[in-house]
């Protein structure tokens, strides 16, 4: 049951990653006050898959140093969950 919540505790900051990206492209185009560059940072730690498909489908934030390090946590955050299941799939009977 705790497994569930994380996951879906997992989906919805990749969620919320991706809307912020979205938002903060909306809001600069617009030229109204931005997201935070620390927020969007904070969420592409927490939720990089979100914020990588949100970089892409948005353009936005891909030239800036800083935010190249969501490729990096997406990589651990994949050996993370491989390991997990990993972990998983050895304590299960046959």
């Amino acid at each position: 049951m705790l497994a569930t919540y994380v996951a879906v505790a997992y989906l919805l900051l990749n969620a919320m990653s991706f809307m912020a990206f979205g938002t903060d492209k909306h809001r600069a185009r617009r030229g109204e006050w931005r997201v935070r560059e620390s927020t969007l940072l904070v969420l592409a730690f927490f939720g990089p898959f979100g914020a990588v498909a949100g970089m892409r489908t948005f353009r936005h934030k891909t030239h800036k140093l800083k935010f190249k390090a969501a490729y990096l946590f997406v990589v651990l955050h994949a050996a993370v969950l491989i390991a997990l299941a990993w972990e998983d799939a050895l304590h299960m009977p046959f």
